[in-house]
């Protein structure tokens, strides 16, 4: 068998067992009680033959050049005892079916140390315990009787997976029975896949030897690679890939073989050793002779007696061949003892080492040297196995100060080489000083103080005993020993506390000599913590970052960066978290070129594909982190694309993230590509132009958001372009006293990188080029100043032709152009915006008087251009003279718009927007008052109007100070058309003001409207009242609508029917059905809703049942819902404040409102919002 299946605690050299195997055909050594001389048995580097592969190691055909590999010769067999052996009795035990005595022999021989593979097969095998008929079994192995075995019963369980705790009283162990079963299904599974394996190994030889004999004699045919060939040049293949620093090579190859794990030889499927590496195989493959060095007798060759004379009369040719096969077979051998010469000469740099801390720990008394054994020849060395790395001796019986140890003991048997000692590189521990303890003055034989020592509660047996049995003597054992220890260490440390581990990770990664420990470690590193916090994240990174520093690039690239590739898929966002911060963090210290190809295709997969916010939010500033540092020009396309799908992104964070990070970034990338102004800019542009067209019928706000959210984001760099490029540059002077930068000069940036002080390199620079700035501006001119020039000629003017498509109606347009041009003239400054932009809008809206009689020609005045310019321009400075200039536009705006009937969209978008800031309230009502004096009844009607848009959010106190006069003052003049206007603002006031007195005031002004005479056949006015009714009556106090608003409606209802103009008639009634259904969601009394609300809905029926008949029908739903309500008051409190309106045409409004009831779950006090109207 292959030395990695031998078992190192099998060490008994019991003659039963000894027969035992002889009779098996297993290749042994006789121990020396036998009288057979040879090595001793019970050495642990001496291979250990397996009894259940006798048929494997009988053949005389194998081609390794193991000892373990030779079969037993006749005569040593023939000194065998020949008494019972133990296998023996358990075989009669079995056929005799005396199971229990069987089971207690096994038992017997367990507690000795000496397992008997028979029986354990026989008891680890359910199938030998399942029910049966017939005879009792008497097959030769363990066969069944004639009867067969029946259908296997759930509750029998075999000896060795039997649980006798689940008969006990202590409850339910139904989950441990399951772990159990399971347990032992694996074990089983595990060793039939172990048997399976050793028939196709044994399969493979006889089917490679008969290969070799056909290629022989046929060496111009080669049939196809057969899968187990195929996957063991694959394990090959990765592991040089691996060794020679082809990370990501090996990366490749191992995605497009799957089906392989190359971390293990053993899943190449083989219970064969691992053949040397590709490049020994190559340097040994072309090699004519092998090299001198001592030979070992494997026993090559045949007898002369075993020739036939057919053989003999062969051809000389063939003859000829098969030297050569031999020759080949002797180079082949001559390789594997070379690495097994490598691999003993790293246990005797082990044995090195452990002899120095024994030293220090055990002294005896030197003894002659005259009596240590010879060291074994160098020709008895390649019969032991090789010694895998991490594999570690037991070095107690080796206490000898000054030669090696080459006693065994009981338990060991070291070996070491005298002549490989000078060679290895840890020869210079023998320069040490040696530690001298004191010797008693007894005369102790060296056998006895061993013994006696032995006592010592030592344990150098395990894998944790040999590394503490052993100190390091510098810094590269340290590194080792590390690289051993930690994959041990670190899963047994709890979650919370692993961080603490990184440092040591980290150094071992980067001074241990292996690469693949240092892979390994990395991969510990990346593995660390299941789900690492922002913290322990944090924690990696920065060691991440010491690392990268430390060894370099090209380190950084071969292992830092396939641990990341590994994560980017996995299951959990924290992991993958961590791989976009780590591809931040480590872009500084990677190749160029891997930067701006690998990282960034890596990057920008996550940012397409990962469907965590937080990932995304980190791909996005880690790829800042790459333009900030790319150089290649080929990149910037897409770099854009990047941006583009960033801004779309559906989560806030992500785009926030791309606003303050990546857009600076790539700003900063584009300004030293020349690129800001010519490329990046007039793309945003010529998007949005693209927009504004596709849009004519419906506008993508969503997308224009985006696109000019960008172009806001680069308004800092634009303007650090200007005054860097400027006329003045080398004039820039930081000596002597440079006066601060005012707190509000700039807008306050979304991030640091935002900043134009940051940007320039700092606030003394920037402090010192405004200074220039302003005085060039105003003295000096924009000559031979491209950059300001290209803003002021081609952006401001391709900038205000889009404002003046965009619908004034939208608001949210309106409100993103108008903070775009606020923070561009913020940050240009007032100089710049004074006389460079105002001018241009001026220029545009002709506000002169002359021009009020042509507006048809004038069109501008009605589009987004007047809010935007008011808003967004004449805001960005508070001065006197500043406010002055707006109200004096407003007015003009107001005015001219209502002499010249036009639209009043863009006065109203103006109005709100300035109104959501209470700033400019008190401007506001400066500029209604001019509107309310005013001595055409045209703009005090327009005036009135922009009333209801200021109030919410108004202060009571400037409401009632100023508002609520200027209307009043409106009311008392003559037209009604101006009175009219004025009963929208009243309405507001009404649902928006708590103060009894203000509301008294108001409910009186409105009461005039209802009942005054004058009014009675006022029918816009009556429309007008109904329509504020039923805007403000949900929402108004609940005293106003139950004594003013309904019986007032109800009068309406009534008055409407007896309306002789249809056309009127008609409009009254629709909106009352509207402002019904409006009150309908609120709570209303039963006093109420007999006296004043069903019979305003019964008028309202009759009207349509001859106008609206659709509407009749709903309102016949309503009123029989309320005639219910009415009668089932004392039953159902709760359906009061339910709406009743939620029935639809042509359904059953009792129906439709009681399945609307059943799925409700809110509160009593929510019920009104949900039958609300929408507005």
């Amino acid at each position: 068998m292959a030395a990695g299946n031998v078992n190192p605690f099998n060490l008994s050299d019991s003659d039963d067992e000894a027969e035992q195997r002889a009779e098996d055909g297993v290749d042994i050594e006789k121990s020396p009680s036998d009288g057979a001389p040879g090595p001793l048995s019970n050495n642990p580097f001496s291979p250990q033959a397996d009894a259940e592969a006798p048929g494997l190691l009988v053949s005389s055909t194998r081609t390794s050049p193991s000892v373990e590999g030779i079969s037993v010769s006749a005569s040593a067999a023939a000194m065998a005892e020949t008494r019972v052996s133990v296998d023996v009795i358990a075989a009669q035990l079995i056929r005799d079916h005396y199971i229990l005595t069987a089971l207690e022999f096994h038992t017997e021989l367990l507690e000795s140390g000496r397992e008997l593979p028979r029986l354990r097969d026989y008891f680890s095998n359910p199938g030998n315990f399942e029910r049966q008929t017939g005879t009792p079994p008497a097959c030769k192995d363990q066969g069944l009787g004639p009867g067969g075995p029946l259908n296997r019963a759930g509750s029998i369980s075999t000896l060795d997976s039997l649980d006798f705790a689940r008969y006990s009283d202590d409850g339910n162990r139904e989950s441990d029975e399951r772990v159990a079963v399971l347990e032992f299904e694996l074990r089983k599974a595990k060793e039939t896949i172990q048997a399976l394996r050793t028939n196709l190994t044994q399969a493979a030889e006889s089917d490679t030897q008969e290969r070799n004999k056909n290629y022989s004699s046929h060496p111009e045919t080669q049939e196809p690679i057969r899968p187990l060939e195929k996957r063991a040049l694959n394990f090959l293949v990765n592991e040089y890939l691996l060794k020679n620093e082809y990370k990501l090579s090996a990366i490749t190859f191992s995605d497009e073989n799957d089906d392989q794990d190359f971390e293990l030889w053993d899943d190449v499927g083989l219970n064969i050793p691992k053949p040397p590496d590709l490049l020994q195989i190559y340097r040994n493959c072309g090699s004519a002779l092998p090299s001198p060095r001592d030979t070992v007798d494997v026993a090559v060759g045949v007898e002369s007696g075993e020739l036939t004379g057919n053989y003999i009369t062969q051809k000389s040719d063939l003859l000829q061949q098969q030297q050569t096969e031999v020759v080949e077979e002797l180079e082949y051998q001559i390789s594997l003892l070379n690495e097994e010469k490598q691999s003993l000469a790293d246990q005797i740099k082990k044995l090195q080492s452990e002899i120095q801390s024994l030293r220090r720990t055990v002294s005896p008394p030197p003894p002659d040297q005259g009596s240590q054994p010879n060291t074994p020849s160098s020709s008895t060395i390649p019969s032991q196995p090789p010694l895998e790395n991490g594999q570690y001796l037991d070095i107690r019986g080796a206490s000898e100060p000054d030669n090696p140890p080459t006693e065994s003991n009981p338990s060991t048997q070291t070996v070491s080489n005298p002549t490989h000692t000078s060679s290895q590189p840890h020869a210079k521990l023998k320069s040490r000083g040696m530690v001298v303890f004191d010797q008693p003055n007894r005369k102790l034989s060296p056998a006895f103080q061993q013994a006696l020592l032995s006592f010592c509660k030592m344990s150098a047996d395990s894998r944790l005993g040999a590394e503490v049995s052993r100190i390091a003597d510098n810094e590269e054992s340290v590194m080792l020993m590390l690289g051993r220890c930690l994959p041990h260490i670190v899963p047994n440390v709890l979650l919370a506390k692993r961080e603490e581990l990184i440092p040591l990770i980290l150094c071992t990664a980067c001074l241990h000599p292996e690469p693949k420990e240092r892979d390994q470690l990395l991969h510990i590193l990346f593995n660390l913590i299941k789900r690492p916090d922002d913290e322990q994240r944090q924690m990696i990174l920065t060691g991440c970052v010491a690392f990268a520093r430390h060894v370099g690039p090209t380190r950084v690239e071969a292992e830092l960066l396939p641990q990341c590739w590994e994560q980017i898929n996995h299951k959990y966002p924290e992991r993958r978290l961590l791989v976009a911060e780590a591809c931040g963090a480590l872009a500084p210290y990677l190749p160029k070129e891997i930067r701006s190809s690998l990282v960034l295709s890596m990057l920008q997969q996550m940012l397409a594909e990962d469907k965590a916010d937080m990932v995304r939010e980190a791909v996005v500033k880690s790829l800042a982190i790459i333009m900030g540092y790319i150089d290649d020009p080929d990149k910037y396309s897409q770099g854009f694309e990047l941006m583009l799908l960033s801004l779309g992104d559906p989560s806030e964070r992500v785009v926030s993230a791309i606003h303050q990070v990546f857009i600076p970034a790539f700003a900063a990338w584009t300004t030293e590509l020349g690129n800001l102004q010519t490329t990046l800019i007039p793309s945003l542009l010529a998007r949005i132009e693209k927009l504004l067209k596709q849009g004519e019928h419906g506008l993508d706000e969503h997308k224009l958001h985006m696109f000019l959210s960008a172009l806001q984001s680069l308004i800092p760099p634009l303007f650090s372009v200007v005054i860097q490029n400027a006329p003045f540059t080398h004039r820039v002077n930081l000596q002597g006293d440079i006066p601060p930068i005012e707190v509000t000069r700039f807008p306050r940036p979304a991030s640091p990188l935002q900043d134009v002080a940051t940007i320039v390199g700092s606030r003394e620079t920037l402090s010192a080029l405004l200074i220039l700035y302003d005085y060039q501006l105003e003295h000096e001119g924009t000559t031979g100043w491209d950059s300001l020039l290209w803003v002021v000629n081609q952006l401001l003017p391709q900038l205000i032709e889009i404002v003046g498509r965009i619908n004034v109606t939208s608001t949210t347009c309106v409100h993103e152009f108008s903070r775009f041009f606020w923070r561009l003239c913020r940050t240009f400054g007032k100089i710049f915006t004074n006389t460079k932009v105002k001018p241009q809008f001026q220029e545009i809206l002709r506000l002169s008087e002359e021009n009020v009689d042509a507006l048809t020609g004038n069109g501008i005045l009605t589009k987004a251009t007047v809010p935007i310019y008011a808003t967004g321009v004449l805001t960005c400075y508070n001065q006197d003279d500043d406010r002055k200039l707006l109200v004096g536009f407003l007015e003009d705006v107001m005015m001219t718009l209502s002499l010249s009937h036009a639209p009043l969209d863009s006065l109203k978008a103006s109005f709100v927007e300035l109104g959501a800031n209470p700033v400019y309230h008190e401007l506001l009502l400066t500029v209604l008052w001019y509107g309310v004096v005013h001595t055409s009844a045209l703009v005090r009607c327009t005036a009135a109007r922009m009333f209801e848009l200021i109030l919410r959010g108004m202060s009571e106190a400037l409401i009632d100070r100023r508002v609520a006069p200027a209307l009043i003052t409106l009311c008392s003049g003559p037209e009604f058309s101006v009175r009219i206007s004025t009963i929208p603002a009243f309405g507001t006031i009404m649902e928006t003001v708590t103060q009894k007195e203000l509301l008294e005031r108001v409910k009186m002004q409105l009461a005039s409207f209802l009942e005054d005479p004058q009014y009675q056949d006022q029918h816009s006015l009556h429309m007008e009242i109904i329509r504020t009714f039923g805007r403000v009556g949900p929402n108004a106090e609940p005293r106003f609508r139950d004594e003013f608003v309904l019986p007032h409606l109800h009068k309406l209802a009534l008055g409407n029917n007896v309306q002789a103009t249809e056309s009127k008639r008609i409009d009254i009634a629709t909106q009352l059905f509207e402002a019904y259904s409006a009150l309908s969601c609120c709570f209303i009394s039963e006093e109420l809703m007999v006296n004043h609300f069903l019979p305003g809905l019964r008028c309202l029926r009759t009207d349509m049942e001859q106008l609206s008949p659709e509407h009749e029908v709903i309102l016949s739903s309503m009123i029989k819902e309320g005639e219910m309500k009415v009668e089932n008051r004392g039953i159902g409190q709760a359906e009061g404040s339910v709406s009743i309106a939620a029935s639809l045409v042509g359904e059953d409004a009792k129906t439709k409102f009681l399945s609307k009831m059943g799925q409700l779950t809110t509160s009593g006090a929510m019920l009104a919002n949900v039958f609300q109207r929408k507005k």
